[in-house]
C-alpha cells in the first residue's frame, strides 16, 4: 500500500514522504497511530506542507543534538572492578551503568540504548559512541580500573591536573611579566629621550654657536674660491 508520511518512521522515511509498505503494517501500526494516511489524491496534497513542517522540527531538533553532543563528547567515566590477571573483568559495564554515571556526572540523561556498546569486560580505557542521531556521535571515554589500583589511580590523576592547571598559571604569568619588561623598558627610553631634548633645548648659545659655525663654514668656502 502506497502512503503518506505523517511523521518520521525510522527505516522508512519522513514526513511528507509517499512509500510503499505492507498492507499489514498499513492498517494495523502507521494509520491507526496516525503516522500516515493512505497516499489518496486530497491527502497528496498535503505532502508539500508536510515536508516543510518535518524539515523545520529537524532542523530544531539538530540543533539541540548537535549542544548536547557538544556537552558530552570526550567526558571520561571511571570504574572500578574486579579483574584476573590477564585484565578480564568478573562481570563487566554495562551500557545502564555507563548512562547511569553520565547522568550523575553532567546531569544529561541519555537512554542506554543510545550508547553504542555491548557490556565492556576489560580493564583498560574504551571509546564508546553515544548515537545521538544518523551523523551526531559523541563519544564517552570509559576508563576501568582494578579496584585495588582505584585510590591511586584517582591520586595520581588529581595530582596530574593539577600540575597541568599550576603549568598553565605559570605560563600566563610569565606572558605578563615579559609584557610588563617591555612595557617599561620602553618607557624608560622615552623618558631618556625627552629629557635629553629638555637639556638640550635648556643649554644657553646652542642656537647662536650653530649659527656662528654656520657663518664660520661660509666664510672659509668664500677665502677658498
Amino acid at each position: 500500500m502506497k502512503v503518506l508520511l505523517l511523521s518520521d518512521v525510522y527505516k522508512h522515511g519522513v514526513a511528507g514522504e509517499v512509500v510503499e509498505v505492507a498492507d499489514g503494517f498499513a492498517r494495523n501500526w502507521l494509520i491507526p497511530k496516525k503516522l500516515a494516511v493512505k497516499a489518496t489524491p486530497g491527502a497528496l496534497k498535503q505532502a508539500e506542507s508536510l515536508r516543510a513542517q518535518a524539515e523545520a522540527r529537524r532542523a530544531q531538533l539538530d540543533a539541540r543534538l548537535n549542544e548536547l553532543a557538544r556537552q558530552i563528547d570526550g567526558v571520561e567515566l571511571i570504574f572500578a572492578r574486579r579483574a584476573s590477571p590477564t585484565g578480564r573483568l568478573f562481570g563487566s559495564v554495562t551500557t545502564t551503568e555507563i548512562a547511569e554515571a553520565l547522568n550523575e556526572k553532567t546531569g544529561i540523561d541519555i537512554n542506554r540504548r543510545r550508547i553504542s556498546q555491548q557490556p565492556l569486560r576489560d580493564i583498560g580505557t574504551h571509546e564508546v559512541p553515544v548515537r545521538l542521531g544518523t551523523e551526531i556521535s559523541p563519544v564517552l571515554r570509559i576508563t576501568i580500573v582494578r579496584e585495588e589500583d582505584y585510590e591511586r589511580f584517582m591520586r595520581e590523576r588529581e595530582q596530574s591536573q593539577q600540575a597541568e592547571t599550576a603549568g598553565g598559571a605559570v605560563g600566563e604569568l610569565a606572558e605578563a611579566v615579559a609584557e610588563a619588561a617591555g612595557n617599561v623598558v620602553e618607557g624608560i627610553s622615552n623618558a631618556v629621550a625627552s629629557a635629553v631634548d629638555a637639556v638640550r633645548d635648556a643649554l644657553p648659545g646652542q642656537e647662536a654657536d650653530d649659527q656662528g659655525g654656520d657663518q664660520g663654514a661660509d666664510e672659509e668656502t668664500r677665502a677658498a674660491d
